[in-house]
């Protein structure tokens, strides 16, 4: 598949929040808010616009990745920057296509270009660990509630990239959701059934 991977221009964003939304609905639970996280991603100050990125086929966009600017804090107060990756999105007819995992190479090539030292997501480990994520505790460092578990993984962009990034992680705060936003913001919509399905994941 034939596919064009470039910075996504803001007169596609709501067709990829739309695409997010169809993406994620009742994947992980009933409807979705994955594409307010990334509404919200595009309105805050670690928005990082090289890493707002659509696949293109046949001059549709059929997927989407984002990786936001975020931090983590070491037992000295001291901040370090770090990505964090997500969402990710591959329109339904078009999963299990490699397209998806053609975004996550593309993005981390990006991502080591732009000289960052290393990406953080929440995800399933057999997924993402084709692409060199492992658990983060691997490089000493915990969910803001010192919390580790194998979804929580880092990767390392440049040699000896995270041997000094220790310590909690902190990600953006569009990564946190208020249900009344979510509300009005499902209005902009097309109206879908909420219901619980399976667990799936892009490939």
């Amino acid at each position: 598949m034939d596919l064009i991977i470039k910075q996504t221009e803001k007169e596609f964003f709501f067709q990829t929040e739309n695409l997010t939304r169809e993406a994620f609905w009742n994947l992980f639970k009933p409807g979705c808010d994955e594409h307010l996280v990334l509404h919200n991603i595009r309105k805050s100050e670690n928005y990082t616009e090289d890493l707002d990125l659509v696949a293109f086929f046949n001059q549709q966009i059929i997927g989407h990745i984002i990786s936001t600017k975020a931090k983590v804090i070491d037992s000295m107060n001291l901040e370090h920057e770090i990505l964090c990756v997500g969402p990710i999105s591959v329109l339904p007819e078009f999963q299990n296509k490699g397209i998806g995992s053609k975004l996550i190479e593309y993005s981390i090539s990006l991502a080591r270009k732009l000289e960052f030292v290393g990406m953080i997501l929440f995800g399933n480990p057999d997924y993402y660990h084709r692409f060199g994520f492992i658990n983060a505790k691997e490089f000493e460092i915990t969910t803001k509630d010192f919390q580790n578990f194998e979804p929580f993984m880092a990767l390392q962009l440049k040699e000896n990239g995270l041997e000094r990034v220790k310590g909690k992680f902190y990600e953006d705060t569009a990564y946190m959701i208020d249900q009344s936003e979510l509300i009005e913001f499902e209005k902009k919509f097309p109206e879908k059934e909420k219901k619980k399905t399976e667990t799936q994941f892009l490939s």
